[in-house]
């Protein structure tokens, strides 16, 4: 199958268990801190906010693989394996030696590989007996995710989407409420903190920080209702890992192996499911495959953040979590990636990227929009701009090899498709699009230097 452009598993195949990264870490990640005792949290800490069973596994350090319950993956079957993809025409395009593949994780009902999760997550809450959940959501596509999710597990959601996705991406809003979540422009006037935040800056456009800060503030107030997060957190990475799981078995099938895996990077939901499983590996000295999370230039905590204990929110309702920061009070300038407008990156990344494990780089908007513009135009298909990050690394690493003449394998996350983005293309096309990269003095002023 070494020529075919699509490698595709039976749904036999789908992963019977999620591959749990911290288990086989030799530098575990730091615990999660309890703000007010500034003691280590417990699985039993974060029962009042998640369901119990996400908890735990938010927490295990022990168990490598935990089995996918049969409801979930009778879901999966929904859209899952997902397909894995040779980038021919785009490896001509570039005249490249490299071989570029993608895992097209855009096939799902969502258009995003959120799904993922979503379902997990909605399922562990309704055997629990929760009748309603809460999230927050940026360009909307884990609250999409989620509130497809909610229906097919019979829950009631509502979604803090952050203000301008609000307005910038009003058919991820339509989508939600079609599948009958409630959503909510945030800051918002229906909570404390979203009122706070008004008072102060009443044109305030909104962040991934306040949104949280809102859905956790209307879950600890809602009987019978959790919160759910649709990255950071070490459960959400554990889920994810069903990318990788299949992408291993597809690169198989291609007769090949990774020298660069790629993902976007916002808090770390897509690149931990795309390289951890291939990470492993590497972690055990079995390989030597790079690993390169693509974050926008205007929020770049891995490349530029500092490592420490932060809140994962704006108000400071989160545990402190150990992570590449730029602040939990930093605002993000108002690109159309919005899922990657998050100001910190997952406990269990920051620690691979502290250990050397993994790279990260920084992308301005205008570069990310000709990458993906160029694989629109060579693939077919039309990326999310979170996705077009992963392109614009991908196309560097292939034209690098252009360069040195060598052939490389490149295996890039495919995290979701534009066609509810075309605003962004449309002011890309019309060169209204600008480029925004944070100064350090912000970022010092953020990081309370």
């Amino acid at each position: 199958m070494a020529n075919s452009k699509k490698f595709i598993l039976p749904e036999s195949e789908i992963p019977t268990q999620w591959y749990n990264i911290m288990a086989e870490m030799e530098s575990k990640p730091q615990p999660m801190i309890n703000p007010e005792t500034r003691e280590p949290l417990k699985a039993e800490d974060l029962y009042p906010l998640f369901s119990e069973e996400l908890s735990r596994q938010e927490v295990n350090h022990t168990d490598v693989w935990i089995d996918i319950p049969e409801e979930v993956r009778d879901k999966y079957k929904i859209y899952r394996p997902t397909p894995l993809v040779r980038a021919t025409e785009l490896e001509k395009a570039l005249d490249t030696p490299a071989h570029i593949y993608f895992k097209n994780e855009s096939v799902s009902p969502v258009g995003s590989h959120k799904l993922n999760s979503a379902l997990p997550q909605a399922y562990y809450n309704k055997k629990e007996g929760i009748t309603n959940i809460t999230t927050e959501t940026g360009a909307g596509q884990w609250g999409t995710a989620l509130s497809f999710a909610a229906r097919a597990f019979g829950l009631e959601l509502a979604v803090y989407m952050v203000k301008i996705s609000y307005e910038q991406k009003p058919y991820r809003r339509s989508l939600m409420q079609t599948w009958g979540a409630q959503v909510i422009a945030s800051p918002s006037m229906s909570t404390k903190a979203g009122r706070k935040i008004l008072t102060d800056n009443p044109t305030y456009q909104g962040s991934l920080g306040t949104a949280i800060s809102e859905a956790i503030e209307l879950a600890m107030q809602t009987p019978n209702c959790k919160y759910t997060l649709g990255s950071v957190l070490n459960h959400v990475s554990l889920h994810q890992s069903i990318i990788g799981l299949e992408a291993e078995k597809q690169m198989e099938m291609a007769g090949e192996y990774p020298d660069v895996v790629i993902g976007c990077f916002g808090g770390g939901s897509n690149f931990s499911g795309i390289t951890f499983p291939f990470l492993r590996h590497s972690m055990k000295g079995e390989r030597n495959t790079r690993f390169i999370a693509a974050e926008p230039a205007s929020c770049p905590k891995l490349t530029r953040g500092k490592f420490k204990y932060d809140f994962g929110d704006e108000t400071g309702y989160t545990p402190l979590i150990p992570m590449f920061t730029l602040g939990h009070k930093f605002s993000p300038a108002n690109i159309h990636a919005g899922g990657l407008r998050y100001h910190g990156a997952g406990s269990i990344v920051s620690q691979l990227l502290k250990d050397g494990f993994i790279e990260a780089e920084s992308f301005k908007q205008l570069d990310t929009f000709e990458a993906g513009v160029l694989f629109a135009r060579t693939e077919g298909i039309v990326p999310a701009p979170e996705s077009n990050h992963a392109i614009a690394a991908a196309i560097k690493e292939a034209l690098k090899a252009k360069e040195e003449g060598k052939k490389k394998v490149i295996l890039f996350n495919l995290s979701g498709h534009g066609l509810v983005d075309m605003s962004a293309y449309d002011q890309y096309m019309a060169g209204d699009l600008t480029n925004h990269e944070v100064s350090d003095s912000d970022i010092s002023k953020f990081l309370g230097e």
